[in-house]
């Protein structure tokens, strides 16, 4: 049984961050909502409760059942969650003062938690409340200006830190972590790629069978490590279908199929491009593009899913920043993300998705792992509405076209100046503005496109990545003089948040 920390989610913004710190010393968790305990789960050894942009005195707050976990795992409060189990123990909480980076006092350099720590720290404080009276159960274990700002409840192995562990100017968040998994949890660090790998093989081959199941590839990263993995583990079983909506890159298409069919797998090939035209024709609201490339792809998969018989299994590539962006913690819908929804309810499959929990990164190592050729791994996220979403405005073939064109003169460069690699995701935006240029001699009024080139390890957020000026200036030669109906290119330099990574 594969071990795991639990991680209570009340809406904090850096709550899966938390998570990959936690899988980054080797130690499998998963994130929760923070009313969505699961009841009889003997893998877990050990519950964190996260911070959140609300107070505990709000009328809307979160809150938890804390019975399910008190005293029966240990528990590492952050922030809000610890603010709360202390207000749920009797604790006085009050509006906060604290200024936002503080230097607190350790009371207790023995603790468990401290481990290896000084004792004195630089951290981040909650600055939303503050515990100002701590119970008799709890016993204060660090200050700040006389208030208590961590706490222990040692007969239950509870422990509550009104600090950001894994904020950027905190070096010690690593100690505090493995001293809580390891040393208190006892986590062994088990969990890598390999053991994913052997874990996951072992999953599908019990719950699914002789079933034959049918995969929507994108000819990403994500869908064709779920392929790979799937075929590894039920073969022939596993039939592939690669839908071109018209919205991909120039000669994907066709490349990707070459790539598919040199890892032995089972793979339908299916141009609806025309049928996308027509139904995009026109249409500018963003949302409501997503909406129809989903329902049109849901509809091209379907009709092509039914030529296959006796499919039990829908498998998707669906990954832990697409649910989460899907539907926050806090109920709101950020985008729709057509992967995550409407193909099993249309179709009436069971949904098989093996990588749910992984992020970007970790689903990079398991291809790896899973021996797949270097170029397939290291390719930049592609967005499942494809140039639909970098056209703004309008889609139309020529539009279409001229993007391609764009874009392959920059990921080209990228890959020719050697900076493919050191960017995580790259591509060209259609802006639906004209601009006066000059060519031959003559004024000019057309298209202009952005850049778009970012750094990030998860996608939740992403800085803009500073590529040379004298790459820059090639690319934008290069694109004006080579693409038919694009006289000015710019670079985007926003980064995420407030900006998102697409800029639809």
């Amino acid at each position: 049984m594969q071990e795991k920390i639990l991680i209570l989610d009340f809406g904090a913004a850096d709550t899966q961050l938390l998570g990959r710190r936690i899988r980054e010393l080797d130690v499998y968790c998963e994130i929760v909502a923070y009313n969505k305990f699961p009841k009889n789960d003997a893998s877990i050894k050990g519950v964190i409760l996260s911070g959140s942009p609300l107070s505990v005195a709000d009328p809307q707050a979160f809150t938890t059942d804390i019975s399910n976990f008190y005293g029966k795992y240990p528990v590492l409060a952050i922030e809000y969650g610890a603010n709360l189990l202390a207000k749920e123990k009797g604790a006085i909480v009050v509006p906060s003062t604290h200024d936002d980076r503080s230097t607190i006092l350790l009371e207790e350099n023995n603790n468990a938690l401290f481990n290896g720590l000084t004792g004195s720290i630089k951290t981040t404080l909650n600055v939303t409340d503050k515990i100002q009276e701590l119970p008799t159960s709890l016993t204060p274990l660090a200050e700040y200006k006389g208030v208590p700002v961590a706490y222990q409840d040692a007969e239950n192995k509870v422990w509550g830190i009104c600090f950001d562990p894994i904020a950027p100017e905190f070096s010690e968040s690593n100690q505090i972590l493995k001293n809580f998994l390891v040393d208190i949890c006892g986590c062994k660090q088990t969990w890598s790629p390999e053991s994913f790998i052997e874990h996951t093989i072992a999953e599908l081959k019990e719950e699914l069978g002789n079933d034959k199941v049918v995969l929507a590839l994108s000819g990403g990263v994500d869908s064709s490590v779920t392929a790979v993995l799937l075929n590894k583990a039920i073969g022939k079983n596993l039939i592939c279908v690669f839908v071109n909506h018209g919205l991909l890159r120039k000669n994907e298409f066709s490349n990707v199929l070459i790539d598919y069919e040199n890892l032995n797998l089972n793979v339908i090939g299916v141009d609806a491009s025309e049928k996308f035209y027509t139904d995009l024709a026109g249409v500018v609201d963003p949302e409501e593009k997503r909406k129809i490339i989903g329902r049109n792809f849901i509809e091209v998969f379907d009709e092509e899913a039914h030529k296959i018989e006796n499919v039990k299994w829908l498998a998707q590539g669906t990954i832990y920043p697409d649910v989460i962006e899907s539907l926050s913690i806090t109920g709101k819908v950020i985008k729709s993300h057509h992967n995550v929804g409407g193909l099993p309810e249309k179709m009436n499959l069971k949904l098989c998705e093996p990588l749910r929990l992984l992020f970007k990164d970790e689903v990079r190592k398991v291809g790896h792992a899973l021996g797949m050729e270097d170029h397939l791994i290291s390719r930049h996220p592609f967005p499942g509405p494809g140039l639909g979403v970098r056209i703004l405005g309008d889609i139309t073939p020529e539009k279409v076209q001229i993007l391609q064109e764009a874009d392959h003169i920059f990921i080209q460069g990228l890959r020719d100046w050697g900076l493919y690699d050191k960017v995580w995701q790259a591509g060209v935006i259609l802006l639906p503005v004209q601009a006066v240029g000059v060519s031959n001699d003559e004024r000019t009024y057309e298209r202009a496109v952005a850049l778009r080139a970012v750094n990030s390890v998860d996608a939740m957020t992403a800085t803009w990545t500073k590529l040379p000026y004298e790459f820059l200036e090639q690319v934008s030669n290069d694109i004006i003089n080579k693409v038919e109906g694009i006289n000015r290119v710019t670079f985007d330099i926003s980064s995420k948040p407030p900006a998102t990574i697409e800029w639809e």
